[in-house]
């Protein structure tokens, strides 16, 4: 190597970037340079030629001239030398046999290892030689050695397993503890040879680590002693199923073998495509066999808890890969395939007894297994079969609301606490109650509405406004159901008529409640004729103040008559018969003397008396005491007979008061035949006969000081729910006739088919075809339609 010249050396030890090495041979071979360029170094930054000393002392000039001199000398060329360094010592060489005496060592060791023993070389001088062989480029042939070592002891090792105990719990113990033994050996070669992973293997590409050649040559051993692979998967597929039939296992040595399975990566292929299939058939006996013996709620449970089993075995020694498939077996197994035969034996009992808890665990179990499609049509079979009992049968129909209301509330606790208020299973209710409640058209409307009439009512004195309020609501719901919404505002209208007319309403803000959570419900066309009615009754409260305090009641009313009138508009009461009766002459009087007030009142209207709504308080003096008697007008009548008569037959009551037969039949039997018996009947009976006598009841006693027996006019007559049920019908050939006039009109020409598809989506209550071809009959007729001459099926709108 050439050194530098004495120039290159003066720059270099002038500069601040040399290399040590090269700093070294200039200090060497260049002492002499080396001293002058440091003397010159001195004085270029000598004091003298600092800009701070003093410029007129003579001795600057003098330093001044020495300065520049010494700069010229500097600058003057230098021989240049070549210096050689030769190497004062040979290369050094390794011992003779060093790969083989460090082997041996090695190999030594290694074998102490595999048979349990102990080694004299500690292992600080073994992890030294793999160091030394790796260092000396030999890890390749070290690798090669100790994988031969490996595969003879592990080879060695699997053989002595073959033929071992037919006990294969006890065999299962001896692959695991030869297991266990090469994992732990394995772990100690690794940290003898540590320095061999680092260094050869991670340099040298397709070359496993230690740890892994293990498992590799393990697993290459193991496939080639197929009886012992063989009879540790049987050893296990046993040992699982014997803990499933109850039996107590050793769950730690399931473990580390199956660890054992996962780690040599034939986990997948050797054990679990077997444990699933084993899996398989031992819950495909057990679904079948239980299903047989058990009720459905003991095999819900059981699937429950076989479910939960598999889950915990997953979790304590199964690989975590199995937990999907091995759910999916046993739930296609015990569930899957008897959803049919578990709604079939099960369901309706369930239901039947409201068992929520049995009910949320057979929706949780469907829903893992999508099987909710199955329960939901099964939910709405029920629903429709036993609310059918209900509904169809006649003589139910009293309780038919208080029962649909039940069944109501208790699929509703069944949605919210067993289904998960899950959005299909409410719209599956709400659709199989709308089908249930119409299955007998118009009777269920009716009855809703007489449930209501009864709970407005007064007489429900027991109940509380916020139980009251609950119940509408209630009754509201099956409201919603109705197709047939003008039935029960028919039949509404006239019980709500007679509770505000007899004043037997529970409560007026109840009663406003209900128009108020039905013109939600409907709108306001729907109830404004129900509001017209209470606008009448404030009116008439105005109208009788006015009366009594004008000129003509102060005047010429009779005394010892109190009478309050209701002035009614037609349009909004429902229509009434008239009904004639000879009044008493003081009502008489009372009736003209109003009648002429109201009409110098309002001009241009006529009054109608609708006397079969005439309620009367009636004094009573009877021998064991005084009594007030809240009866009908007709009873009033008839009553006032015994004033002066003590005993009359059916025809003298009929000629003295004008009542035809079947209403004064009626009233006869309320005051001679019922519980209030203020009257005698001739002979005695509970019907009455043309032939009857009456007389006055001398020896009526009651607890109470007043007495209703008026409650004849809120009972419904045969006539009155024919008549109410008549008009419906007449209003819906109206409403009918409309519709087919609104649809010809806008589309002229029409087909019968088409135009009966339209009636049906704009109509809202249920008719037949045959009615509606009735009503377009009838339009012909009247010469709104016609049918055309080429195709008869086809109509065409008159204009």
């Amino acid at each position: 190597m050439s050194l530098p010249t004495k120039r290159s050396a003066t720059a270099t030890s002038s500069s601040a970037t040399s290399s040590s090495a090269t700093s070294a041979a200039a200090n060497i071979y260049s002492l002499a340079p080396m001293k002058k360029a440091k003397s010159q170094a001195l004085s270029a930054c000598s004091p003298l030629d600092s800009p701070s000393s003093n410029k007129n002392d003579p001795r600057h000039d003098d330093h001044r001239a020495a300065a520049n001199l010494s700069r010229k000398k500097a600058t003057l060329p230098q021989p240049t030398k070549k210096l050689v360094i030769k190497l004062l010592k040979a290369k050094p060489t390794l011992p003779t046999n060093f790969e083989e005496d460090t082997w041996a060592k090695l190999q030594s060791a290694i074998k102490a290892i595999f048979l349990k023993q102990p080694d004299s070389c500690d292992l600080e001088k073994l992890y030294q030689a793999v160091n030394d062989l790796c260092l000396h480029k030999m890890g390749g042939n070290l690798y090669q050695r100790i994988e031969r070592e490996c595969e003879a002891h592990i080879s060695a090792a699997l053989q002595s397993l073959v033929g071992q105990s037919p006990d294969l719990v006890v065999f299962l113990s001896l692959v695991e503890r030869c297991w266990q033994d090469l994992c732990d050996q394995m772990l100690m070669i690794r940290g003898i040879a540590l320095y061999l992973d680092r260094t050869y293997v991670k340099q040298t590409p397709n070359v496993r680590s230690l740890w892994d050649m293990g498992l590799q040559l393990f697993r290459k051993h193991l496939s080639l002693s197929p009886e012992v692979e063989h009879k540790t998967v049987t050893g296990l597929l046993r040992m699982i199923e014997r803990e499933r039939l109850g039996e107590a296992v050793d769950r730690t040595l399931l473990n580390h073998l199956l660890k054992m399975f996962t780690a040599l990566g034939i986990y997948a292929e050797s054990f679990e495509r077997a444990f699933l299939e084993c899996t398989s058939e031992f819950y495909a006996a057990e679904g079948m066999k239980y299903m047989q013996q058990s009720d459905v709620p003991d095999y819900l449970k059981h699937v429950e808890i076989r479910l939960h089993e598999e889950q915990e075995r997953c979790l304590l020694y199964l690989d975590a890969s199995t937990r999907k498939p091995l759910i999916a077996t046993a739930e296609r197994q015990l569930l899957e395939r008897h959803i049919s035969a578990i709604l079939d034996k099960g369901f309706m009992m369930l239901m039947d007894g409201h068992r929520i808890e049995d009910l949320k665990r057979m929706y949780s179990l469907f829903s893992r297994v999508n099987a909710l499609e199955s329960l939901r049509q099964a939910l709405s079979s029920y629903i429709r079969r036993s609310g059918q009992a209900t509904v169809m049968d006649e003589e139910k129909d009293k309780d038919m609301v208080f029962s649909l209301l039940q069944f109501k509330a208790s699929l509703d606790t069944i949605w919210e606490e067993s289904f998960s208020k899950n959005e299909a299973f409410s719209n599956t209710i709400k659709d199989a109650f709308e089908h249930l409640i119409n299955m007998r058209q118009n009777r269920p409307a009716e009855l809703i509405a007489k449930f209501l009439d009864e709970k407005l009512r007064a007489g429900n004195k027991g109940t509380s406004e916020e139980e009251l309020e609950g119940t509408l609501d209630k009754v509201l719901v099956l409201f919603r159901f109705i197709q047939g919404k003008d039935v029960f505002e028919a039949f509404y209208k006239k019980d709500l008529a007679k509770r505000l007319l007899l004043g037997k309403s529970a409560s007026i803000d109840a009663e406003k409640s209900m128009i108020s959570k039905l013109k939600t419900e409907c709108g306001s066309q729907f109830t404004n004729k129900l509001e017209g009615m209470f606008k009448d009754i404030e009116l008439s409260k105005e109208i009788n103040e006015s009366f009594k305090q004008s000129s003509q009641a102060r005047t010429k009313l009779p005394s010892g008559i109190e009478l309050s009138v209701h002035v009614l508009t037609t349009g909004y009461w429902p229509t009434y018969p008239p009904m004639d009766v000879r009044l008493p002459h003081e009502l008489n009087v009372y009736q003209d003397i109003f009648k002429e007030f109201y009409l110098s009142k309002y001009s241009g209207r006529r009054l109608m008396w609708q006397n079969s709504l005439g309620h009367c308080v009636l004094k009573a003096e009877f021998p064991k005491g005084k009594k007030e008697l809240a009866v009908s007008l007709f009873q009033t009548v008839v009553l006032m007979l015994f004033n002066d008569a003590q005993k009359l037959s059916f025809q003298d009551i009929k000629d003295a008061t004008g009542i035809e037969d079947k209403e004064l039949k009626r009233t006869l039997q309320s005051l001679a035949c019922g519980k209030v018996r203020v009257l005698q009947k001739m002979p005695k009976g509970r019907d009455v006969e043309d032939d009857d006598s009456f007389a006055f009841n001398e020896g009526f006693t009651a607890p109470l000081y007043r007495i209703k027996v008026n409650a004849i006019q809120m009972k419904e007559t045969v006539e009155e729910n024919t008549s109410t049920t008549e008009r419906v019908f007449q209003d819906r050939q109206y409403q009918v006739d409309a519709a087919i006039v609104r649809i010809m009109k806008t589309r002229k020409v029409l087909s019968h088919t088409l135009l009966i598809t339209e009636l049906f989506q704009q109509l809202k209550f249920p008719i037949k075809p045959a009615d509606l071809k009735k009503r377009i009959e009838s339009l012909i007729d009247r010469e709104y339609l016609e049918r055309d001459k080429s195709n008869p099926q086809i109509y065409n709108y008159l204009a």
